[in-house]
């Protein structure tokens, strides 16, 4: 049963493109699945100076790129869309804008409710909730702010953006986006291993081998150079998302699937990283940056626009986390992310070792999880599809709901309009993957890469399967 939900949103950066391509076709989907229907506005504010007519217009020009309703309904849905010129540092943009809401809140009867959403550059966070809080536009019902990554480029800025965003809102009312929390496999690694119990139990040191995430792209950084400049693979991709999804396999077996003791655990985890010296992050660390193919027609990184000719940012890592905890003291978390691999894969393999036939699972079985399905498949086991193999230790609990699953970002809306916050992310959480990442980050700068180092359609730098060599390992998803 869809319960309608009630709010004014606020989206800073409402003429941009991740409002655009994410945030109106996830409300679209939203309006027509009766989540949102009667009771809802969306406000857009940049500083282009357009009429509500035409933001409407730009709004149903993206609905047309993913769905084939009819104009009717898109107008129908867009006539709850209005747009406001604002200047960010402008308290009198601020008032206006409050006065705005509060005619919408009446006009379409939305509970005094606000969600404020910062589709715009992090360097504004701050600036944005201070004057939130300073104009008086917080109101009696709900006051929920969203922010996108990245939270910070180091720990330093990271808490220096938490402290000014603190001052205005209280933490439970901080909605921090990590889309990968919106795919539906991570969101259910709880319930998996709250309704497999002996997959359960084999989930640590004593039969876990070792554990991988891959997140893998087959593309370039498109027209994203400028930001990978300031940015890299390693604090785009493993600082957020890779971390979060360590959070939610290795984890331990959360009580309840509630957000408190969900994030409990998980600040727990992160918390007991193995810290590394310098050496350590020659040893367990490698980065890569892509070349053009061996046909010499795509552009190596260097020759991306917005890209320095000398640039010395990673568009490849692989690297291998240690915890000192009693569940996994002594296992390798392998971790690795590229751009211009081979294919597009998300992945979790799980490489059990021979003591795990204690428990009735073959010897040195593998389990993988498979965050964007391929083929249909969700879950393999020794790359089959557990459905199919012999063995019988994890099911999925949900599957027919997994065909039907939301799109990450109409997921994550509605735990936003739900108050739920078990999908997003904590500032302790992040505090302690920043702290780990900085040293990495503080290692690198020190030295100078040979770059580039991989060709372009390949698995990465020679010296990313040396990694789980050394250890008498290897990859499981290997091209």
């Amino acid at each position: 049963m869809v319960t309608e939900k009630s709010a004014i949103f606020i989206i800073f950066g409402g003429s941009g493109d991740l409002a655009h391509r994410k945030l109106y076709p996830s409300l679209f989907r939203l309006y027509k699945s009766g989540f949102l229907k009667d009771h809802f506005a969306v406000i857009g504010t940049a500083r282009r100076p357009w009429s509500d007519d035409y933001f409407r217009e730009t709004v149903i020009t993206s609905l047309k790129d993913y769905f084939d309703d009819s104009e009717s309904v898109m107008k129908e849905f867009a006539q709850h869309f209005f747009y406001q010129s604002h200047d960010v540092n402008d308290s009198e943009h601020y008032i206006a804008l409050k006065n705005l809401a509060a005619k919408l809140d009446d006009q379409f009867s939305a509970g005094h409710n606000r969600v404020y959403y910062m589709a715009i550059a992090p360097r504004f966070f701050g600036t944005v909730a201070e004057h939130i809080n300073s104009e008086g536009l917080k109101t009696d019902g709900y006051n929920r702010l969203v922010i996108e990554k990245p939270f910070g480029r180091d720990l330093d800025s990271a808490c220096e953006l938490n402290g000014n965003i603190s001052k205005a809102f209280p933490e439970d009312d901080i909605y921090r986006i990590d889309h990968y929390l919106g795919k539906k496999m991570v969101q259910v690694i709880p319930d998996l291993r709250a309704h497999n119990p002996k997959f359960e139990k084999a989930l640590n040191n004593k039969y876990v081998s070792n554990i991988q995430v891959t997140l893998a792209e087959k593309i370039g950084v498109e027209d994203r150079g400028g930001y990978y400049e300031t940015a890299g693979v390693l604090r785009d991709m493993v600082q957020n998302h890779i971390m979060q999804i360590i959070g939610a396999t290795a984890m331990d077996e959360p009580e309840a699937t509630d957000a408190k003791i969900i994030h409990k655990h998980k600040c727990d985890l992160f918390a007991s990283l193995k810290e590394m010296t310098p050496e350590q992050v020659d040893q367990d660390f490698v980065r890569g940056q892509y070349d053009t193919d061996n046909l010499g027609e795509e552009n190596a990184y260097r020759q991306e626009d917005k890209v320095a000719e000398d640039s010395n940012i990673e568009t490849f890592t692989a690297g291998k986390l240690e915890f000192d905890s009693d569940r996994w003291s002594g296992v390798p978390f392998y971790v690795r992310s590229g751009k211009r691999m081979p294919d597009k894969t998300s992945r979790i393999d799980i490489v059990f070792n021979e003591k795990v036939d204690e428990l009735g699972i073959k010897p040195n079985t593998v389990v993988t999880l498979l965050i964007e399905r391929k083929d249909g498949h969700s879950i393999l086991i020794n790359g089959i599809d557990y459905k199919e193999s012999a063995q019988d230790f994890i099911k999925f609990p949900e599957e027919k709901e997994f065909d039907n699953a939301r799109e990450a970002y109409e997921s994550l809306i509605i735990d936003i309009l739900s108050g739920d916050r078990v999908h997003f992310t904590l500032w302790d959480e992040l505090r302690s993957t920043w702290k780990y990442i900085d040293t990495i980050e503080e290692r690198w700068a020190s030295q100078t890469p040979e770059f580039p180092n991989y060709i372009s359609g390949t698995m990465g730098p020679d010296s990313a399967e040396m990694l789980l060599e050394r250890d008498g390992n290897s990859w499981v998803w290997d091209d």
